[in-house]
């Protein structure tokens, strides 16, 4: 069986998700889609200026996959920015700050009806 699903954490959505080079027709360009965490990993260690470890510790992975994430996410940018392509945010394996993640089956849970707490709609937990 393979390991459960584990999001990472993003603290919101990106406000804009798609650039373009200026002059070039949509349907002439390749695009390159880059994930909402790995601009969540941009943004922390670019922007806020985070140590790594503070940054997995926020995103709540491991400090080599907040490493392979920044790879990623540099790559990609570099290539739509040197090769002139439009670049898509979208999709990838996070979850928004607010959610609450089920501990025995890594799904997103939902608060119940007139309650505070969370329930699981997969395991009930």
């Amino acid at each position: 069986m393979p390991r459960p699903f584990k999001p990472r954490r993003v603290s919101s959505m990106p406000r804009y998700t798609y650039f373009k080079p200026t002059g070039i027709p949509m349907p002439l360009l390749e695009e390159v889609v880059l994930t909402v965490d790995e601009v969540e990993a941009l943004r922390l260690k670019d922007i806020e200026k985070l140590e790594q470890h503070e940054c997995a510790e926020r995103m709540g992975v491991a400090q080599s996959t907040l490493q392979r994430i920044l790879v990623s996410a540099r790559e990609k940018l570099t290539r739509a920015i040197i090769e002139g392509k439009a670049l898509r945010i979208h999709g990838g394996p996070y979850a928004l700050s607010s959610d609450q993640a089920c501990p025995r089956c890594r799904r997103q849970r939902r608060r119940a009806a007139n309650r505070e707490a969370y329930e699981c709609p997969e395991c009930d937990e």
